[in-house]
């Protein structure tokens, strides 16, 4: 998962068995030691979901909190229960970003380009689309739509080149691509720095798009919120992980 480079590890301790930090070692004295932990020889560590948490509230950016939230669940690590737990059960202090990066990714944000492409969306006036929308066609499954407006059948897809490095991952996108034309979708593609650096550009090919969609008949395509449980299936959402 990306988080930002650090030169300290972080150890949980029991708040009544505290000790200062050394050297690359920060100690976070805490009243709620892990219930469960992982084993890698001699060392011990918590679960991903009381990683991110914690990770999250140490962190000073919002886009860094959500980019790690999203991370976590678009890459399978944990749910967003599990996260939501560690909301609920953990310190008030420093949780405005975790609580807000999770309300977003509940919604359906699965990146933090997404993020940024959601943001875009709401300063721009634009509709707000379903975020990482399951399209169907019938029962036939089509693709995932990294945002997705039903009224105009309409997708847009935010391609981020951490997605699509590999010939394989740019082979996969172009399949979906076709699939979601195929079945009348306009499809429309963004990269991350166009998003940040053109957002009057983007919400002009949106705006024209939605246009044009919502002049014809309404598509014969079923959509089916964000989804963040376990599967087999490793492809068609915004892409595979990265670790």
């Amino acid at each position: 998962m990306r988080v930002p480079e650090e030169s300290t590890i972080s150890v949980l301790v029991p708040a009544r068995q505290a000790r200062p930090s050394r050297g690359f070692v920060t100690m976070r004295p805490t009243a709620r030691m892990p219930r469960c932990i992982c084993y890698a020889g001699l060392v011990q560590y918590t679960l991903p979901e009381r990683a991110v948490a914690d990770a999250a509230r140490a962190l000073s950016s919002f886009r860094e909190v959500r980019a790690l939230v999203a991370d976590a669940v678009q890459q399978r690590r944990c749910r967003i229960e599990r996260l939501a737990d560690e909301l609920a059960e953990g310190p008030v202090r420093g949780s405005a970003r975790l609580r807000r990066a999770l309300a977003e990714v509940n919604g359906g944000i699965r990146s933090g380009a997404e993020g940024d492409f959601a943001d875009l969306i709401r300063r721009c006036g634009l509709p707000a689309p379903m975020f990482n929308a399951r399209l169907y066609a019938g029962r036939s499954f089509i693709a995932v739509a990294d945002a997705w407006w039903p009224e105009a059948g309409v997708a847009a897809e935010v391609d981020s080149r951490a997605w699509h490095l590999s010939p394989e991952d740019w082979e996969w996108t172009m399949q979906r691509h076709a699939r979601m034309s195929a079945h009348g979708i306009v499809v429309l593609h963004f990269s991350p720095s166009r998003i940040r650096g053109d957002s009057a550009g983007v919400a002009a090919d949106i705006k024209a798009a939605l246009a044009v969609g919502q002049r014809r008949p309404r598509l014969a395509v079923r959509a089916l919120p964000a989804d963040d449980r376990p599967t087999a299936v490793r492809r068609g959402g915004a892409g595979p992980g990265r670790t």
